[in-house]
C-alpha cells in the first residue's frame, strides 16, 4: 500500500510541470496565483518536495483542473466525459467517446502552418468527416478534394486516404470511425419533409 502511495506521489511533480508548461505559465506567475513560493513550486515539480493537500488544492484551482487529475486518481463512476487530447500526425485529436467497440467519435484540430505533402494510408474501417472551421484537404484514392465548413464526406478506409489543412490556416473537423461494415445511417435527408410534417 505504501509503495503504491509513493508511486502516486512521485508522479505528481512531472504532472504539475507538464500542466504548467502546457498552459505556458511561469513559476513566478503560478507563485503569484497560488501564494506558494517559487522555490516550493520548483521542488514540487522536481519531486524534491512531497505534495500535500495544502499545496495541491490551490494548484488545482490555478490550473482549473480537478484534484484527481493532479494525483492521477483512478476513474470513478462519474458519468461526465473527461477528454484527454492526444497529438498525432501534426494534429490534436480529442476522443469524444469512451466505450470500446462500435462507432468512435473524435474532434480533430489541425493548427495553422505550412501545407503538407499528402502521404495516403490504408486500414480497416469506415469513416465520416464533418468540417467545423477552416478548409480541409482530403486525398481519397485518385480524388483530391477541398472541404469547407459544413461539408461532410464518408469513405471506406481501405481506400488510400489522407487529410490535412488545405491552406496555411487552422482547420477543425469531427470524425466518426467504425469497423469495416459499420456505416452511418441517415434517417432524414434535407428537403425530404412533405407538407411541413416531419
Amino acid at each position: 500500500m505504501d509503495e503504491n502511495l509513493d508511486e502516486v506521489l512521485a508522479a505528481v511533480g512531472p504532472r504539475l510541470k507538464a500542466l504548467r508548461l502546457r498552459r505556458d505559465v511561469t513559476l513566478t506567475a503560478l507563485a503569484e496565483a497560488t501564494g506558494i513560493s517559487v522555490s516550493t513550486l520548483s521542488r514540487l515539480e522536481s519531486g524534491q518536495r512531497r505534495p500535500n493537500l495544502e499545496l495541491l488544492l490551490p494548484l488545482a484551482k490555478a490550473h482549473q483542473v480537478p484534484l484527481d487529475e493532479l494525483v492521477g486518481a483512478p476513474a470513478t463512476g462519474d458519468p461526465r466525459v473527461h477528454l484527454r487530447p492526444m497529438t498525432a500526425h501534426g494534429m490534436t485529436i480529442i476522443p469524444l467517446t469512451r466505450k470500446p467497440g462500435g462507432i468512435q467519435a473524435y474532434k480533430h484540430i489541425v493548427p495553422a502552418g505550412p501545407v503538407e505533402e499528402p502521404s495516403p494510408q490504408v486500414h480497416e474501417g469506415y469513416e465520416w468527416l464533418y468540417v467545423l472551421n477552416g478548409r480541409l484537404r482530403m486525398v481519397l484514392g485518385s480524388q483530391d478534394l477541398v472541404l469547407g465548413a459544413g461539408e461532410a464526406v464518408e469513405f471506406d478506409t481501405r481506400v488510400p486516404h489522407w487529410f490535412g489543412r488545405a491552406d496555411g490556416t487552422a482547420v477543425e473537423f469531427l470524425s466518426l470511425f467504425g469497423s469495416q461494415g459499420e456505416r452511418m445511417h441517415v434517417r432524414a435527408k434535407p428537403g425530404s419533409r412533405k407538407n411541413g410534417n416531419g
